[in-house]
């Protein structure tokens, strides 16, 4: 396998919509209303390829509506963007999830009442068998559902779940289900992966997992944007941060840089009074 070139953000001035080298995912005007009630109002946002990038943010800052405009599971009254140098506008999340953008969910999407296995064979692309006419001629889907059980197992492998292939996905810890979605949005092998708020909901024990699995999406050559508000987790693992209060992106830049910016600590002090962004805290 080629190495995977580092991410640099040597020269990119830590600025709200700052001009990334080699961005993979580009947006221009991104507006969203909800009546009165502007929830996402981007300027300019970039995501720099092979990166892991933070979108952080007070709770109500437009995070998860600003993912779901990308992804094609909401659409901006305003704006554009585009993913790998082709439009996003008027595609499908079925379409960008096809195009190499995929995404998990704060609260997971497991299909409860079909097994681990049977999960993980949903996400992946070209499936002969789907139409009705190759379904009824084994020869024609076969070959490839073999080929789909393999990429599968070697996946659950990896994230420790291979033990629970027959087991159904509903009787998986929160964690393990976290676990499930991320590995089975890996069975479109796509080019960036979206991750809304991975640590929500996941006990200490399996933080550590999901974390060295985060990082391990970069080296295998796949570019990261999640949401996350444990900012020990972010500072942690990430190459970038985005910042979103009130709909907008309001910093941007080295992770550790980012937290000591008082707009920032304004940001999250007026929505969580308790809320401590220092190092040593």
């Amino acid at each position: 396998m080629p190495e995977t070139p580092t991410p640099t953000f040597a020269g990119v001035e830590p600025k709200p919509g700052a001009v990334k080298p080699n961005p993979i995912i580009v947006a221009d005007g991104v507006v969203r209303h909800f009546g009165g009630l502007t929830a996402v109002d981007v300027k300019h946002f970039e995501v720099e390829r092979h990166s892991i990038t933070a979108l952080i943010g007070p709770n109500g800052a437009g995070k998860s509506t600003f993912f779901n405009l990308l992804t094609g599971f909401d659409t901006a009254q305003h704006g554009e963007g585009s993913f790998n140098g082709k439009p996003l506008k008027g595609m499908s999340s079925a379409q960008v999830a096809r195009a190499g953008m995929v995404r998990t969910f704060q609260l997971t999407k497991a299909l409860n009442r079909m097994t681990v296995m049977e999960n993980m064979r949903l996400g992946a692309q070209h499936q002969s068998g789907e139409g009705i006419g190759a379904a009824m001629v084994a020869p024609l889907w076969r070959k490839r559902e073999r080929e789909i059980t393999a990429q599968a197992e070697e996946l659950l492998d990896r994230f420790k779940l291979l033990e629970k292939r027959e087991d159904y996905a509903g009787s998986l810890s929160g964690g393990q289900r976290k676990l499930l979605e991320m590995a089975r949005a890996l069975m479109s092998k796509p080019q960036m992966v979206m991750l809304d708020e991975p640590m929500a909901g996941v006990n200490p024990a399996l933080t550590e997992s999901l974390l060295e699995h985060i990082v391990d999406l970069r080296t295998q050559g796949m570019t990261v944007l999640f949401v996350e508000h444990d900012m020990h987790m972010v500072r942690r693992i990430s190459d970038w941060v985005v910042v979103m209060a009130e709909g907008q992106i309001i910093a941007e830049g080295d992770p550790h840089a980012v937290m000591a910016d008082p707009a920032v600590q304004n940001a999250y002090l007026g929505a969580h009074h308790d809320a401590d962004l220092s190092e040593e805290r």
